[in-house]
């Protein structure tokens, strides 16, 4: 089945507000092993909205519209359905009704008389409930298209989706095929790198896709498997998870949507290692993200943000000779952060970063975006200089990625 989307409003083409129903549609449909084809967006103009419905609906099997369907003067979605439908647009008295229920338990809503705009339906459609707002949703066939038209409100348009537009769609597809996807994150390697690890990998098998998106600073493999039962979807799923795995290897921190911070935390726990920070060039970034976990306070003992020479001598003890030798962003003194914040703190594990964040302060030895990480453990102690470019933000954004990473690596050897 043809199936695509039709956004409508002058926010989303402005770029005011993002549209994310298209992607929800998109997303919810696919579970079901139904595919988007085409994603369109229009502003609040009715010869736009009535050009793009008479386009998509002449191309496709199913059009889903949402948007401008409110009370609004610039709510048009019915009055440009009507006109490029060759239907009236008049009073519907199940709309009504809808709008008096939904607004009589109400009484906020119900501080002024309803509009009559939502009221107004194109003849010989039929209404879609709405069970979460004033607007009715209604369907009507056009060019031999299913087109449903929704409000833009997100939870309004899922609700009215699930419940009555998916079993519609579902029911006329007789041989549907089973889709499941998944997301391997990937962090320590460029997008190029990994399109390069991973070119031919799904090669032999057509039920098989692969996509790579970036999204700063991680990268994320998207896979997905299409069969005829949901049991040889898995098996092909699981086969392509393997193989992208082994070729990517530890840049693989998490599979679908655990985030480098709950993946550090859950290795933590499993390890009954403890962990204390000493931050100067992120501010207390690490630390923030650490205790944004539920029950960090398991395993994470202290921060400390030595931001100063001062307070990097007072809290963690590092030799004032030191510091006026090699000065505070050098191998030594973030050696030396590491294991004086164990020390203090009595942790397992110190972990330290410092660094020039920029835009000043950098030197020709020392560019902005030099960082220093050391982890101090029951070990030893290891030290690394990176060079991280581009903005101030992005420094310290890496910067704390990569000590994370850092962590989840020790962890994971550590077994």
């Amino acid at each position: 089945m043809r199936i695509s989307t039709l956004s409508i409003g002058d926010e989303l083409i402005c770029g005011e507000v993002v549209d994310t129903n298209a992607a929800h549609i998109a997303g919810i449909l696919l579970e079901h092993g139904l595919h988007v084809r085409r994603h369109v967006t229009v502003g609040d103009v009715e010869m736009d909205i009535g050009t793009a419905l008479n386009e998509l609906a002449a191309q496709c099997d199913a059009l889903i519209v949402t948007g401008g369907l409110g009370p609004t003067f610039d709510d048009l979605t019915a009055q440009a359905a009507a006109h490029a439908t060759g239907r009236r647009l008049m009073v519907n008295e199940e709309a009504r009704e809808h709008i008096r229920r939904y607004m009589a338990g109400r009484r906020a809503l119900a501080a002024g008389p309803p509009s009559d705009k939502q009221v107004m339906i194109p003849a010989k459609s039929t209404l879609i409930p709405n069970p979460k707002g004033t607007a009715s949703g209604f369907h009507l066939i056009h060019k031999g298209c299913f087109v449903f038209f929704l409000p833009g409100v997100p939870a309004e348009m899922e609700v009215m989706l699930r419940e009555t537009i998916l079993p519609f769609l579902l029911e006329r597809v007789p041989h549907k095929k089973s889709v499941l996807g998944t997301y391997l994150n990937v962090f320590g390697l460029s997008e190029p790198e990994v399109d390069a690890r991973l070119n031919g990998a799904v090669a032999h098998c057509s039920c098989l896709g692969l996509s790579i998106c970036v999204t700063f600073p991680w990268v994320r493999v998207t896979l997905r498997a299409e069969a005829d039962t949901e049991a040889a979807a898995r098996a092909s799923l699981q086969e392509a998870v393997d193989m992208v795995r082994e070729r990517l290897g530890e840049h693989v921190y998490s599979e679908g949507t655990e985030t480098m911070d709950e993946t550090v935390a859950a290795l933590l726990r499993k390890s009954g290692l403890t962990l204390a920070l000493a931050e100067s060039c992120t501010g207390g970034m690490i630390s923030q993200r650490i205790t944004a976990i539920p029950g960090s306070s398991a395993y994470f003992l202290a921060g400390a943000v030595t931001y100063s020479n001062a307070s990097k001598e007072r809290q963690l003890g590092v030799p004032a000779a030191l510091l006026v030798d090699k000065g505070a962003v050098s191998a030594e003194c973030a050696e030396a952060m590491a294991q004086g914040v164990r020390r203090a703190a009595g942790s397992d594990l110190g972990l330290a970063v410092t660094g020039i964040a920029g835009p000043d302060g950098g030197s020709p030895e020392k560019p902005v975006g030099t960082v220093y990480i050391s982890l101090a453990t029951p070990s030893g102690c290891r030290t690394e200089r990176f060079l991280f470019g581009r903005s101030r933000e992005e420094i310290r954004i890496m910067t704390a990625w990569t000590a994370l990473d850092w962590l989840r690596r020790y962890l994971g050897e550590a077994g």
